[in-house]
């Protein structure tokens, strides 16, 4: 006798895939969920039960507890039993399939063929209580239905899939609709085939694209690997998934600025969205010089007010865009996975401290110190040892709950990249050598997205500490097709937007000044108030280093000056010139090794011109004159990005 789902999917037309409905038809049972409110009422094995462990038998090692799960005030909150399962591992993916890829297949990674444990999985979950639902990868009608299926156990894993993905009931579900991913939740098989380690698979087959997840921690799977499925998609239809967030600034004068913030994770996209906290006399701290302890302060009466548009992810889709010069974006999230590390204390941030404390709807904690049926408080971060707190604390908050939200398509102004930078001294060089922020021609742009380094001490990922690349566009580590395809894709949406004006803003240290997330903020403030466009000539000049493009020669904000030391790091005394110069041997070094494996036969012509005048140490001026700065753009056709030439400047107007 056929249950409810089964008898609405045939009703509806719609057909599982082969392999999932193997699963279902021969599993112990299952549970089709249609709410994530519903999830979280088993996030804990049911409402009445205020503490869960979710654990598994693992064959040669016993039971294994992997999380603790409670049920608290302001939602659940998961905390798992191993610091590194506390943060993404950058090499999680592999690819099983023989589709283009530039990523290392199952096979050369592991030593055997993915169909072993493939099948192995599918017998695994067919010993198991499941919990089932659809989910919609992507958001306003962009992306693609897709189906979960993961232990019932796991409930807590379900109830952040189904926040950062939209659930989609059995009502909603539209007639003859196609599924076009699937993701698999399987645990216990990172101890029996993969030492331990976080391990997501890709098998992008002609219908469907699988997600195979083998940890329970959201960021690579959940999170990440369906935005892996969204970058597949946009590669077939050629589109981006930008890896940014976003937000509307309005001045105390009443004009609006939009930005869009991109980088590798740790680069400050989701930081983008804080508020400037005052010192306890009203004025705004700079920052520190971690040699002499000295603090520089400046004052800002009234701060510009913002609306939230995007925290990670936003579509740059066709559908979307106007020929008007700028880039258009969407959010792509159906919630937000904050990170909460900079709150230390309470006070810190006002805004995530109301909305998380008291919220409207239950939330996902992870990552936090929390206590049964107590109240979540995302200063209360949980330590991987004694006196080490975790440095990446999380909480899911769904976007329908955040005040001011913009959910309509926005027109971006500023396109800002964020770096984190450690610090640099005379004795010590290094990459700190970023001021304050940068004005940044589009050629250079386009190049920092391609190499998109990781930086320094990076509190999302489990990592090295060094200067690493994430590479194009910084999505790179979660897509799964040639990255050649994605460098071009960024690169006709870069030329096709000359409105859209470009920085650079480092965070944590400028030179030998701890500054946190500061720079981007006050540039966010001054940007807001100003506009590039409205820069005077003599406000800016070539960097001493050609890579950071514009540095500024000076920069007021509401009547306060801020120090050249922070413009221009070589003005440092315990930098110089020296100093600053070997750091930028080594940002010229990092740029050249990355940007090697890009010089491909697909590559565009321009692009080609652009990383052979980085190889050989090119002037702003020559960057400019591959990818002219400040002139507007038109093109016939996308056949002005034939492989064979260049663009076709006779089409280039002022």
């Amino acid at each position: 006798m056929m249950n409810t789902f089964e008898t609405v999917l045939k009703n509806k037309r719609v057909e599982l895939p082969e392999n999932v409905s193997d699963i279902l038809q021969n599993c112990k049972g299952y549970t089709f969920f249609n709410t994530t409110d519903e999830l979280v009422d088993v996030a804990t094995n049911g409402k009445e039960n205020k503490y869960f462990e979710v654990k598994y038998n693992i064959p040669g090692k016993g039971e294994y507890t992997e999380v603790l799960v409670h049920r608290v005030k302001n939602g659940i909150s998961a905390n798992y039993t191993e610091p590194y399962m506390r943060r993404r591992d950058p090499g999680t993916m592999s690819i099983a399939d023989n589709k283009p890829t530039d990523k290392t297949r199952f096979k050369d990674k592991y030593g055997f063929d993915f169909e072993d444990i493939k099948e192995e999985t599918v017998a695994w979950l067919k010993d198991q209580e499941l919990a089932v639902f659809f989910y919609f990868a992507g958001r306003a009608g962009i992306g693609s239905l897709g189906i979960a299926i993961a232990p019932a156990n796991a409930a807590f894993f379900a109830l952040g899939l189904s926040m950062l993905q939209e659930i989609i009931s059995l009502d909603v579900l539209k007639p003859s609709a196609v599924i076009k991913s699937v993701i698999f939740v399987a645990p216990v098989f990172r101890h029996t085939h993969f030492n331990g380690k976080q391990v997501v698979v890709h098998n992008r087959t002609e219908k469907v694209h699988e997600l195979y997840a083998y940890n329970l921690y959201p960021g690579p799977s959940a999170k990440k690997g369906l935005y892996g499925v969204l970058l597949t998609q946009g590669e077939k239809e050629e589109w981006v998934t930008a890896h940014c967030s976003a937000v509307q600034s309005i001045s105390p004068y009443d004009n609006m600025t939009t930005f869009m913030h991109e980088g590798a994770s740790g680069g400050g996209k989701s930081e983008l969205h804080q508020h400037i906290v005052r010192e306890p006399d009203g004025r705004v701290k700079l920052g520190q010089n971690t040699i002499t302890g000295e603090e520089r302060f400046i004052t800002i009466p009234r701060f510009c007010s913002f609306n939230p548009v995007a925290d990670d992810m936003a579509f740059c889709h066709p559908t979307i865009q106007r020929n008007d010069g700028k880039l258009r974006i969407i959010d792509a999230e159906n919630a937000w996975f904050v990170r909460v590390d900079s709150v230390t204390q309470y006070g810190d941030d006002p805004f995530l401290e109301k909305v998380t404390i008291n919220p409207s709807k239950p939330l996902l904690f992870l990552n936090i110190d929390t206590k049964p049926e107590a109240t979540a408080l995302i200063w209360d971060h949980i330590q991987d040892e004694p006196g080490k707190p975790c440095p990446n604390p999380r909480v899911i908050l769904p976007r329908d709950i955040v005040p001011n939200v913009v959910s309509k398509p926005v027109s971006v102004d500023i396109r800002s990249f964020g770096i984190r930078t450690p610090i640099c001294t005379s004795e010590n060089p290094t990459y700190g050598i970023v001021g304050m922020f940068h004005i940044l021609p589009p050629a250079l742009a386009w190049l920092w997205r391609l190499v998109a380094p990781r930086g320094h001490n990076n509190p999302s990922i489990v990592g090295t500490g060094n200067m690493e690349s994430e590479g194009v566009g910084s999505y790179w580590p979660f897509a799964t097709g040639k990255r050649t395809t994605h460098a071009n894709m960024l690169l006709k949406q870069i030329i096709e937007t000359p409105r859209t004006t470009f920085t650079l803003v480092p965070n944590q240290n400028i030179g030998v000044w701890k500054v946190g997330f500061k720079p981007q903020l006050l540039m966010r403030e001054y940007l807001t108030r100003r506009g590039v466009a409205k820069l005077r000539s003599d406000q800016y000049q070539p960097a001493r280093c050609p890579l950071l493009g514009y540095e500024l020669n000076y920069l007021t904000l509401e009547g306060s000056k801020i120090p050249l030391r922070f413009l221009k790091v070589y003005n440092q005394p315990e930098v110089g010139t020296e100093g600053y110069d070997k750091g930028a041997e080594l940002l010229q070094e990092f740029f050249k090794k990355e940007l090697q494996k890009y010089l491909t036969p697909d590559l565009l012509q321009t692009g080609r011109r652009l990383i052979e005048a980085c190889l050989a140490d090119a002037s702003i001026d020559e960057y400019n004159e591959i990818v002219p700065m400040s002139y507007q753009y038109s093109f016939n056709n996308i056949d002005d990005y034939e492989l064979s030439s260049d663009f076709d400047y006779s089409k280039v107007k002022r």
